[in-house]
């Protein structure tokens, strides 16, 4: 039968948990134009991915 070596604390189980915790979507940056982004999807201020243009993105109509 396995017999436990020594009680962890509280403590030290969760620094150790810590390091491993879920930090949001980090956005990149786009290659093309610059603009932040998701990876591995198509920038919306563009329409690039991967270096090729995907879509066909309708400019803002200028406010006068």
């Amino acid at each position: 039968m396995a017999v436990q070596q020594g009680k962890r604390s509280k403590m030290r189980v969760r620094q150790r948990k810590a390091s491993i915790r879920y930090r949001g979507i980090e956005p990149t940056t786009c290659s093309n134009c610059g603009a932040p982004c998701l990876s591995h999807r198509i920038c919306t201020a563009c329409g690039y991915y991967d270096g090729k243009q995907v879509l066909q993105i309708k400019e803002k109509a200028a406010k006068a």
